[in-house]
């Protein structure tokens, strides 16, 4: 049997650049399975004219190699919008445009085995065999997993018919005939929805909510020192950390890349300024409070959602038709892996005990990990503009040498204590 370099479980954006960075590699052997039979980043998400919240450059190989075939750039070039693209002086692209862009470089590598879904992963003393539900096994010296993350939903909404923001679009119709919706969530995926409903709302005449535990409906930071996190520095530093501090600075550090743009937030304030000249709005908003507890009237065919101000110590329930859930998402560890748990690190908490070169495994350089290491990583880990460099540090982890430049320091601040004094001339009262 034919023994790969690697086998990739999962073609998301990540796994999708590290097949664009290596499509051009002849010794680089890659596989990559996946079990839907095309590529589609969120499709329930596709809502008009919103775009990804980090610039062009943060395509799937840019940062890896900028004259590569499969930029973000020359796909516009070749589907005859870069000169629109510069037009618009926007560095933002739309979120369907890059949809697009990915299924273009999709569409290119033949190393991509569509309608391919992994059972089990075992381990025959050497190599690991990779076996499928059509019956297939791949033999690979090196496992990459990256199968995304699964919709979070609270642990106190388990009846009715309530909607993930996954699957907003093909719903939308179904929640807009109802009397009353509500959205629950105070991330970019909440922003966008509920401007959206509240758009189409006197068309309809439904009563939108929108409830957040957070303490406010938060910008998310985007200061050029802030954005210095995403970095080979912030990455060594945060994986340092014991893993009670890490855990800390993850529910801090939310609205570093779980917050809403500025601009989406002052649209829907000038979107209900606007509605508001010809009456009261039919919506509530209600900040710093927590759902605790849901009950599906099926009869009724509402639910009763208990809720809990945190700053007030006050309880109180609401009434809904429709509840939306933008609760984001969780990363997941896939049961194809049970045969080779022995083979895996994890940590005190059940998660992959992921290394700073993204290996999870007990010899440290055979199975990596992608976007499954925020714990460790930080807010690098969903950050497209930082897959590149991700997949960077992979392939040498792979193949032992570094085909792609990867850096090592490009921030001007340093993260932790300095390692000797700073020198007195540094030094200002």
């Amino acid at each position: 049997m034919r023994t790969h370099d690697f086998v990739a479980i999962g073609v998301g954006p990540f796994n999708l650049g590290l097949a664009a960075l290596t499509a051009d590699l002849p010794d680089v052997d890659g596989v990559f399975l996946e079990q839907r039979s095309e590529f589609d980043w969120h499709p329930g998400l596709m809502l008009d004219g919103v775009t990804i919240q980090v610039p062009f450059m943060a395509d799937l190989v840019t940062m890896a190699d900028p004259t590569s075939r499969f930029s973000f750039l020359n796909y516009l070039k070749q589907v005859g919008r870069l000169y629109p693209f510069y037009i618009r002086e926007n560095w933002f692209p739309l979120r369907a445009e890059y949809n697009e862009y990915c299924k273009w470089v999709a569409k290119q590598l033949p190393s991509i085995h569509w309608d391919t879904r992994v059972d089990t992963v075992t381990h025959d003393g050497e190599a690991y065999l990779v076996h499928t539900a059509t019956g297939e096994t791949f033999r690979t010296r090196k496992l990459v997993l990256g199968i995304g993350t699964a919709p979070r939903v609270p642990a106190v909404v388990d009846q009715g018919p309530y909607v993930h923001s996954a699957d907003y679009l093909p719903n939308k119709a179904k929640l807009q005939s109802l009397d009353s919706i509500t959205v629950i969530g105070s991330g970019q995926s909440a922003a966008e929805i509920y401007l959206d409903l509240l758009t189409e709302i006197e068309t309809y005449g439904y009563h939108l909510s929108w409830i957040t535990r957070s303490p406010r409906y938060f910008p998310m930071e985007y200061t050029k020192l802030t954005l210095e996190m995403t970095s080979p520095e912030y990455i060594r530093y945060h994986q340092a950390l014991p893993l009670e501090t890490r855990d800390r600075l993850g529910r801090e550090q939310r609205n570093l890349y779980k917050g809403i743009s500025a601009d989406l937030v002052d649209a829907i304030y000038d979107t209900l300024y606007a509605k508001s000249l010809n009456g009261p709005v039919p919506t509530t908003l209600i900040t710093n409070t927590a759902l605790e507890g849901v009950i599906w009237d099926a009869v009724e065919q509402r639910y009763t959602l208990a809720l809990h101000h945190a700053e007030q110590g006050s309880s109180f329930t609401a009434t809904t038709q429709g509840l939306l859930l933008a609760t984001g998402y969780a990363p997941r560890v896939p049961s194809f892996l049970d045969p080779v748990r022995d083979r895996i690190r994890w940590d005190a908490k059940g998660r992959f005990d992921v290394a700073v070169d993204y290996a999870v495994d007990v010899t440290g350089n055979e199975v990596f990990v992608q976007n499954a290491e925020e714990h460790t990583h930080s807010v690098n880990a969903p950050d497209l503009g930082m897959g590149p460099y991700r997949n960077s540090v992979i392939l040498k982890g792979i193949t032992g040498r570094e085909i792609y430049k990867i850096e090592q320091s490009i921030a001007f601040q340093q993260f932790g204590a300095p390692t000797a004094d700073i020198p007195r001339q540094l030094v200002t009262s």
